[in-house]
């Protein structure tokens, strides 16, 4: 009894594993590949306040529809906007990422996470610049 209760945990156990990869990302069927035209934005210098905003393009190079289940920033005072209908082959779109930089001062990296069905994974999107206090003199 106990040699089948074990069987039966092993069976659990590989079948909640099965479909991953290595990445943690499910092993999507119907995957394509994306090439990032945009990857990363220095925004330089920003005054606290302000709301920076960059469009990160990006080309579906598969042959199958790309799908961006969703992006997540690394902080809550990014927010990203995706398409939410799927991208041909060949098609070209954005992800729109919006910093507000209202108590932000000083050194910003922001980091934004997108899950699709690329294979390989979507990079992650960066947004980097330096917020200054309102105050500050501009020289």
């Amino acid at each position: 009894m106990q040699k089948a209760i074990l069987a039966l945990s092993m069976l659990v156990l590989m079948a909640s594993c099965h479909g991953r990869s290595g990445s943690g990302q499910a092993t999507v069927i119907d995957s394509t590949s994306v090439q990032l035209l945009d990857t990363a934005y220095d925004f330089g210098k920003a005054v606290e306040g302000e709301k920076i905003a960059f469009s990160f393009r990006f080309k579906n190079t598969g042959t199958k529809p790309l799908i961006i289940q969703k992006a997540v920033a690394s902080c809550g005072c990014t927010k990203p906007d995706w398409p939410q209908q799927p991208i041909p082959p060949g098609g070209i779109a954005s992800i729109k990422a919006e910093f507000n930089s209202e108590g932000r001062v000083g050194p910003a990296h922001k980091v934004i996470t997108v899950t699709s069905n690329a294979n390989p994974a979507f990079p992650q999107l960066r947004l980097t610049g330096i917020v200054v206090p309102k105050n500050a003199s501009t020289n």
